[in-house]
């Protein structure tokens, strides 16, 4: 039986309809689902249950936000803070990213303190800071981070220059293990006394870091700024030649190794077979040792600090060293836990001596030579008068 005209109308009508609301599902946003406050108290008070102040129940939260992150930090907030704190501490609930688990934990600790009302510096501040530096601390200048917050802390009580402060905090300083804060407030202290540029800060950390890791009693009081400049110039200098010695030691391993045994050959020369030596004369009875010990030097950076340090250029004398004619020793005397260079000597590859050089190249003195002879029988050396 035949359709009438109002039939096949209702049914184009019908078709008409289907297929705006499919193009309506196809384009329309899916609903986004509600916040998950469950999560995000459970992710706050996750280790903290102790020191939770309202029932996690009772946060009726009137937020727009459905990031994970910020309902973190409102959920933080509804448990553990009766007062606001500074946006620093808050991160921790927002970003915790390249954090251990242990700075994790200090720092959400902090929060729970500071925003509670007690003292942060009974809360094992004080184990870094005086009371006037957590003082400052929770109460930095402008938007800052937290390691940045304790340096200006620690800068504000040196210097009442906002600018010098600020410069202090977003140095390489700020960026130092906390383990070493003792020292590096010294350096702190160092730059608010006398004040530069952040740029020279930073270059000036390198080489204070250097030294550091060299010597564990290196100190910056009784420096000056200039000083301590020199001090990097010349380091920057060694570095320099370092690079150098270096370049022509690996120039030397290509022309007689394949490409790949030149990759993974150690950083030094082979230098002369002789082994190294050490003698200690007899001692009284409680008195410290004393150690004499002639040692080889193989690599740039000990060339170049036997250079620095003697005041002569047998950092020069690298690219003999690394194709074989020659070979440096340093003779060191060794009493307690001092050490100081005495002379340094150059071998040929007969193992005869062909200078023998002191501070500033001077000559061996007569109880010096001793010592040198001893070695040369005892090494099969050959000790010319020189």
């Amino acid at each position: 039986m035949a359709k009438s005209l109002i039939h096949r109308r209702q049914e184009a009508e019908r078709a008409r309809v289907e297929a705006y609301q499919l193009t309506l599902r196809r384009v329309a946003r899916p609903t986004r689902p509600p916040p998950d406050l469950h999560n995000a108290i459970r992710e706050a008070q996750a280790g903290f249950t102790a020191d939770i102040i309202r029932a996690p129940e009772a946060w009726k939260p009137q937020l727009k936000t459905r990031d994970a992150a910020r309902l973190r930090l409102g959920a933080a907030r509804h448990l553990f803070a009766r007062y606001k704190v500074a946006a620093h501490l808050e991160q921790i609930w927002i970003d915790a990213v390249g954090l251990g688990h242990d700075e994790i934990s200090l720092r959400k600790r902090w929060y729970i303190v500071a925003a509670s009302g007690g003292s942060l510096y009974k809360a094992g501040a004080s184990a870094w800071l005086s009371r006037k530096e957590v003082h400052a601390f929770l109460n930095p200048l402008g938007q800052v981070g937290f390691d940045e917050a304790i340096w200006q802390a620690i800068a504000r009580s040196y210097t009442d220059d906002p600018a010098i402060v600020t410069r202090i905090a977003r140095s390489r300083i700020a960026r130092t293990p906390r383990g070493e804060l003792a020292f590096w407030r010294e350096a702190a202290q160092f730059f608010c006394a006398q004040p530069t540029t952040g740029e020279e800060i930073d270059d000036l950390c390198d080489y204070i870091a250097h030294r550091r890791r060299r010597e564990r009693t290196f100190s910056l009081k009784g420096r000056s700024l200039a000083a301590l400049r020199r001090l990097m110039n010349e380091w920057h200098r060694d570095l320099a030649v370092i690079a150098r010695i270096e370049a022509a030691r690996r120039r030397a391993e290509m022309a007689h190794r394949t490409e790949t045994q030149a990759a993974v050959a150690a950083a030094h020369w082979p230098g002369a077979s002789l082994a190294e030596w050490s003698w200690s004369p007899s001692a009284k009875a409680g008195a410290k040792r004393d150690d004499y010990v002639i040692t080889q030097l193989r690599t740039a950076e000990d060339l170049v600090a036997e250079s620095r340090a003697m005041r002569h250029c047998v950092a020069s004398y690298a690219s003999r060293c690394i194709a074989g004619y020659a070979s440096i020793w340093s003779l060191r005397h060794q009493h307690g836990t001092r050490t100081e260079r005495l002379l340094t000597i150059e071998l040929d590859r007969q193992h005869r001596a062909v200078q023998v050089r002191g501070f500033a190249n001077r000559v061996a003195h007569p109880d010096e030579r001793k010592i040198l002879e001893r070695w040369a029988k005892a090494r099969g050396i050959n000790l010319p008068e020189i």
